[in-house]
């Protein structure tokens, strides 16, 4: 193990937003002071968040009101990769539906094709993001446009949003409505897709960028499409058991508790004869299940836990949950 911080390795840091910095309007505890740090270290921040219900400008002045350091093209969202997606797909000045928010409707006017309301006629496509204030009326005027042909388009499927209170259902709940009602399926623009993670790190110059998240399907498959390291923290979304579990194309690089793990130096992973060993924990798989020496509150014994588990099972697709017995 080296005794320099993580973050040594990366030349930039791609954060996701909800779950990671903030739940709700509250940030998490300690994240900002993490923020501010990175630049004694010379690495860069950019934001690359799925919630497309605000704009970039929005989203870094409520980021700098809770005093972490945040320009407006710091942020990159699902609603910018949605209009551009449209934009491949359309001619200029196609009408196009905004099952969305204004900041949506906003991304789509300034690549060059027309928002429209749903008393606005027919639509060429429709573009669907998280805005709190959607209800069944525009989900059905999404659903008449989609079974007529409209091309669709959805920032995101995130299927929750952690909020101050726990966590409540996401925009992949919406579209997954509208998918019930026409029996067609969006084309997805933001996270797990790859472009959005390669546009925030070509704005800020970076080579050897570090995706932290806290979800596996978004955050970490979409770091892994890109080609990027790729850190999981346990301050939203995921847990131990559903990382341990992770189907091989969303499992992370890195298992942190919370971003200040970044400035901590990160422990070797071991493998030696069918042992797994990280720090002082241990980790084997035994038939269908897996011994652990170490308790279940050492986030070192679940490190090794994975990585004996994902060694096992090299390449699978679906989620494999063992029996962990700890002997810590």
């Amino acid at each position: 193990m080296t005794d320099a911080p993580l973050i040594t390795r990366f030349d930039a840091v791609l954060s996701d937003l909800d779950g990671v910095v903030y739940a709700g309007p509250h940030a998490i505890p300690g994240a900002v002071e993490v923020l501010r740090r990175l630049a004694e270290f010379d690495v860069a921040l950019g934001y690359v968040t799925n919630n497309a219900s605000r704009s970039p400008a929005a989203v870094a002045a409520h980021l700098r009101d809770l005093g972490a350091p945040a320009e407006d093209e710091q942020v990159v969202s699902s609603a910018q990769a949605g209009a551009a997606l449209l934009a491949e797909h359309l001619k200029p000045g196609a009408r196009v539906l905004i099952t969305g928010s204004k900041a949506l409707a906003h991304e789509v006017s300034l690549v060059g094709l027309t928002p429209v309301t749903a008393e606005d006629g027919t639509p060429d496509a429709v573009v669907q993001g998280f805005d709190p204030g959607l209800g069944w009326r525009d989900l059905a005027e999404a659903s008449y446009a989609v079974a007529g042909g409209a091309f669709w388009v959805a920032t995101n499927t995130d299927m929750s949003i952690p909020q101050a209170r726990g966590f409540a259902p996401g925009n992949g709940t919406l579209v997954a409505a509208v998918r019930a009602a026409t029996g067609k399926s969006p084309l997805v623009a933001g996270k797990p897709e790859a472009p959005l993670f390669h546009t925030a790190a070509r704005r800020l110059g970076s080579a050897r960028p570090l995706v932290v998240g806290d979800r596996l399907d978004t955050d970490v498959l979409g770091g892994n499409n890109a080609g990027m390291a790729t850190a999981v923290v346990l301050t939203g979304v995921d847990t131990f058991r559903t990382i341990l579990a992770a189907p091989t194309p969303q499992r992370p690089a890195f298992l942190l508790k919370d971003l200040g793990a970044l400035f901590e130096p990160y422990p070797e992973v071991v493998h030696d004869d069918g042992v797994v060993r990280c720090g002082e924990a241990s980790a084997e798989v035994s038939g269908d299940g897996l011994k652990v020496g170490g308790s279940d509150d050492d986030i070192n014994a679940w490190r090794a836990a994975c990585a004996a588990w994902w060694s096992h099972h090299r390449d699978t697709r679906r989620h494999v949950a063992p029996e962990i017995a700890f002997t810590g």
